[in-house]
């Protein structure tokens, strides 16, 4: 089996529905705890990095819009209004524990051009210099992305692991992994604890869109799994709504579904 404990770089994926409640103002508590657990994480000598969804839902709370906006223009209003609001509470409760933090935004066409490798030096160095980079989309002017949903952060997270050459990827959701039926339809629905191969079948069980504030399901969650799997890098999709779970996940206790790299 898998030992988790040894993993040492770690990206862990922030889902909106981690982060906010379902009005979409931010869930104090909930990240509180969460940086409390991920700074004591970082002190232990792990390196995270961070990629963080919840600047678009965190812009809608922000601006008093009731729903997620379906136009492209007030989605790039939320997401630069949520973006500023998501980087400055990093900062400021992560300085509590004395760790600096540095914010990165990506675009697909800066990962598939030669500026490619200007990102990875960027995270090595800061990684080296005891900084967790947070990492989100740049949606604010990423159009293609928040029209086609072609970059989804489940995805942009397995990326971000292959790019720093990450040991480990985890993605904190509002569900406890990945489970043989529909477990909002089935109460008999059973977690799957490790997958070995993600094969049809995997897919088919994996269909189903996000929540109203996010734009992720499990299906992309898959796909992340895919990409970081063929990178040789282990995958845990695991339930974010206690953070001290991510205790017992490093002493090695089953969370979450594990899904084995190749």
């Amino acid at each position: 089996m898998i030992n988790i404990s040894d993993k040492k770089r770690i990206v862990i994926k922030l889902g909106t529905s981690t982060l906010a409640h379902k009005t979409g103002r931010l869930n104090i508590r909930r990240m509180t705890n969460l940086i409390r657990v991920m700074a004591d994480l970082q002190n232990s000598g792990k390196e995270l990095i961070i990629v963080s969804s919840g600047a678009v839902g965190l812009g809608v709370g922000k601006l008093g819009l009731r729903e997620r906006p379906s136009d492209t223009p007030t989605k790039q209003a939320a997401a630069a209004v949520g973006q500023c609001e998501l980087m400055y509470l990093y900062d400021d409760l992560f300085d509590d524990y004395g760790i600096p933090v540095a914010q990165i935004l990506l675009t697909n066409t800066i990962l598939e051009n030669e500026r490619r490798k200007n990102v990875e030096n960027t995270f090595e160095r800061l990684i080296s210099m005891g900084v967790i980079p947070i990492v989100n989309e740049n949606d604010a002017v990423a159009i293609d992305e928040l029209e086609l949903e072609i970059g989804e952060n489940d995805s942009l997270s397995a990326i971000v692991a292959k790019i720093a050459n990450a040991d480990l990827l985890i993605i904190l959701s509002d569900i406890d992994g990945l489970y043989d039926s529909d477990p909002h339809k089935n109460p008999d629905a059973r977690l799957i604890p490790v997958v070995t191969e993600i094969d049809s079948h995997i897919e088919e069980i994996a269909g189903g869109a996000g929540s109203a504030l996010g734009k992720g399901g499990m299906i992309t969650k898959i796909n992340a799994a895919k990409i970081a799997n063929d990178a040789g890098i282990d995958m845990i999709i695991m339930n974010g709504n206690n953070p001290d779970k991510l205790y017992d996940l490093f002493d090695n206790t089953q969370a979450g579904t594990l899904f084995i790299a190749h």
